[in-house]
């Protein structure tokens, strides 16, 4: 494949869908070793406009500002009942414990899902990010993975049922409400529609608040100054974002013959936009590799940019920023309680698979 480092040039790519298409995440979603049909490989994120363009328009009004800001109550009650279990443990695993915890309960009532399945939801969630970066030799993992797309898949008919015979006020009963074109969308579009909303909304937000809260543990000065001046909280998260991206690369495929960042790209070729290395650009960010709150620059491009940029990009921010408002007044410390980070092995996310961590009360 092809590789774009440079942040102006991946952000040219992102926004010229006319060459560089968004089926090339297919690789990464569907190889032929799977020998199974993923919804993901039908979802909106592998779609081009004008078909993205109508999938996205179904669900957006799910995180408009005034959706965002009527969940965010619940977001803290959430937050506030994961701390107290914190609080009085004093040593979790703050990944499953919290990370994981908070964002299922909002998506359980953003989407319509059991809340009380948070376990296989993560289960899930790992094993649909793992594909792109599994080999035809890793039967035992293939086999995981084929498992846990037939009970998710499952999971979302079984939902798409219930809803039918009684509708409720959440995403689910908004879709199957929703038309494209005049027609009503298919039990493969909405299960494709389902799939991503989990595993997106999963795998980013979890990242974002495992990652922030490791970076903490790291620099305990940090603490100490965003609990007098809370209202650095935001801008800490956006430098979190650009320190350790939740999603480190992203594909593409050319129709055409392209250039870019001075190089002739073939046409059909799989192009591998890194967003972690333009995020780390010294001709964007001055000093790009020192983690800098301060530096006043906010970028997207940790959630893409253009037609693909993330629906759940603001869902996502204020989840991060209420867990911290919720942590930092009863912590001092973060300390981890592992000699080494573990890291997962994924082609396009980077998160540690743990972090255990002790908290050491205010």
């Amino acid at each position: 494949m092809w590789v774009v480092t440079r942040y102006d040039d991946i952000v040219a790519a992102l926004k010229n869908t006319q060459v560089f298409s968004s089926a090339g995440l297919r690789m990464a979603t569907e190889p032929p070793f799977l020998q199974r049909y993923n919804p993901l490989s039908d979802s909106m994120i592998v779609a081009d406009p004008p078909r993205h363009s109508q999938l996205r328009n179904l669900i957006g009004r799910g995180f408009t500002t005034g959706t965002v800001s009527s969940l965010e109550p619940r977001m803290r009650s959430t937050a506030a009942r994961l701390v107290d279990e914190v609080m009085e443990r004093r040593v979790v695993d703050f990944l499953p414990d919290v990370a994981c915890r908070a964002q299922i309960t909002l998506l359980a009532q953003l989407i319509g899902l059991d809340p009380s399945l948070e376990e296989q939801f993560s289960r899930w969630t790992a094993d649909m990010v793992s594909v792109g970066s599994l080999s035809p030799e890793q039967h035992t993992r293939i086999n995981a993975v084929r498992q846990s797309i037939d009970q998710m898949e499952h999971y979302m008919q079984e939902l798409l049922a219930s809803r039918r015979r009684q509708m409720e006020n959440d995403l689910v009963s908004d879709l199957l409400r929703s038309q494209v074109n005049d027609s009503a969308l298919t039990d493969k579009d909405l299960v494709a529609l389902l799939f991503l909303l989990v595993v997106a909304g999963m795998e980013t937000t979890v990242s974002l608040m495992t990652h922030m809260v490791l970076i903490l543990a790291q620099r305990p000065a940090w603490m100490d100054r965003l609990r007098g001046e809370p209202a650095l909280i935001p801008r800490f998260v956006e430098e979190v974002l650009r320190f350790e991206p939740p999603v480190h690369a992203t594909m593409r495929l050319t129709l055409a013959e392209a250039e870019i960042g001075g190089v002739r790209v073939p046409a059909h070729s799989v192009v591998a936009l890194l967003l972690g290395s333009g995020l780390r650009d010294e001709t964007r960010f001055q000093d790009p590799d020192r983690f800098d709150p301060e530096r006043r620059v906010q970028t997207g491009l940790a959630f893409g940019h253009g037609a693909h940029f993330c629906l759940g990009a603001l869902l996502a921010r204020t989840q991060a920023r209420v867990v911290l408002e919720e942590l930092l007044p009863r912590c001092r410390r973060f300390e981890l309680r592992a000699e080494r980070i573990e890291w997962n092995s994924v082609l396009n996310t980077r998160c540690p698979i743990t972090l255990p961590i002790e908290v050491i009360p205010a």
